[in-house]
């Protein structure tokens, strides 16, 4: 029986996530944003006019045009009545999205929220910084989008693994845990990928073949097939020559996805007739420096745990994004979480890291873990650069 004062889980769906230049390439942030929500709309036969609102995550907005967020939803269906609202929260947006939809519902402004987030890394420009009003003289220098607004640290002028490599340092994760992480992300995702474990939350996308090819679906995620232990554990480290312990391969890739949830008050699912998957139990965001980003859910977890009137123990399982393999090893250590209860299926460092998706996706496939393994409350919390981090709680019925 659900509750007309509670935020409930109505549907939850994500792309595949696809490989930087990869197999969902030729595909738009905002496009791939409108298959998840036409989607999980046609999976509960959800007439988009019963939409109030939406708000969807993306980071690395250049060239997509405006309000992306707005883009998403007319793509889908929506009417042009629906206010839109895009979120940048750095790799939490996605996140951010559904707790701003609880908080609406909530508040009672609205009954059916439409939330999530979406990225494409391999569509984002280069800037040239002088190219408006010209260069009188000397060599003209392109910016990388993905760096200057994705994965650079403005207050410390350093790239984000450099946090990563203060982090592993003062929690004495050495390179081989960090390897060893990584390897146990491929492996577990392999394994849900093999046993159709994804099934339920992936949204197949269909690329259209050019020049008399046929079309192509794209079903699963591109880089979990790739692992090679051997070579991982040969690289060479990706920030600090000399000492470093953080690599290409023990972080989490560059990637394209998107990833969307409805959420609905309890009073619409009781007028609709809609059998919820789950209850928004709780929500909370935390910060610390910006150097140590990396640590911050360890603040945001028990926050939104004291939200939601639970404790670690209630907790069946979590999901911590995986920006780098030491973000997971340190945020378990700090809150002394069992690693056989985070990211059971993988994560980012396997599946991918679509940055303004992975704070949705999470959350997606945490109640995809719940439903499998039949348990009732988990938790996810994603890190995001300039020293914050989001978490949820969830409950599912």
């Amino acid at each position: 029986m659900t509750n007309p004062e509670s935020v409930y889980i109505v549907a939850a769906v994500r792309t595949p996530i696809g490989s930087f230049g990869g197999s969902l390439s030729s595909l738009s942030a905002t496009t791939l944003g409108s298959l998840t929500v036409k989607h999980a709309l046609d999976s509960i036969q959800l007439n988009p006019t019963t939409v109030d609102e939406v708000f969807f995550g993306n980071v690395l907005s250049a060239n997509n045009g405006q309000n992306p967020a707005r883009q998403v939803a007319l793509g889908a269906g929506l009417p042009n009545s629906v206010p839109c609202t895009t979120i940048n929260k750095v790799c939490a947006s996605g996140m951010k999205s559904i707790s701003l939809a609880a908080m609406s519902i909530a508040s009672g402004n609205a009954h059916v929220v439409v939330a999530g987030g979406t990225e494409s890394m391999s569509n984002v420009p280069f800037y040239n910084n002088s190219q408006r009003f010209g260069s009188k003289f000397g060599h003209v220098e392109l910016v990388d989008g993905i760096i200057k607004d994705g994965l650079f640290d403005v207050y410390n002028k350093f790239l984000m693994g450099e946090a990563a490599e203060i982090c592993a340092s003062e929690h004495n994760i050495s390179r081989e845990a960090q390897d060893d992480y990584a390897i146990q992300s491929y492996t577990r995702a392999q394994a849900a990928t093999k046993n159709h474990i994804f099934d339920d939350e992936i949204v197949p996308v269909t690329i259209k073949g050019s020049r008399g090819k046929p079309d192509v679906i794209i079903t699963s995620d591109e880089e979990v097939p790739n692992l090679n232990e051997q070579k991982m554990r040969a690289m060479k480290p990706a920030f600090r020559p000399v000492g470093g312990t953080v690599t290409a391969p023990n972080a989490s890739t560059l990637s394209d996805g998107a990833a969307c949830l409805i959420l609905m008050s309890g009073t619409r699912v009781t007028e609709l007739g809609i059998t919820p998957l789950a209850k928004v139990s709780g929500w909370a965001d935390a910060a610390k420096e910006p150097e140590r980003f990396t640590e911050a859910p360890s603040l945001a977890i028990p926050k939104a745990l004291k939200h939601a009137h639970l404790a670690d123990k209630d907790i069946a399982y979590y999901e911590i994004n995986e920006a780098f393999s030491v973000v997971s090893l340190a945020n378990m250590k700090i809150l002394n979480i069992s690693p056989d209860r985070v990211n059971i299926y993988g994560g980012a460092v396997s599946m991918g890291h679509p940055l303004g998706c992975s704070g949705a996706r999470i959350v997606v496939t945490l109640l995809n873990a719940l439903n499998k393994t039949n348990t009732k409350n988990g938790c996810a919390a994603v890190c995001n650069g300039g020293g914050g981090a989001s978490a949820i709680v969830i409950s599912r019925l």
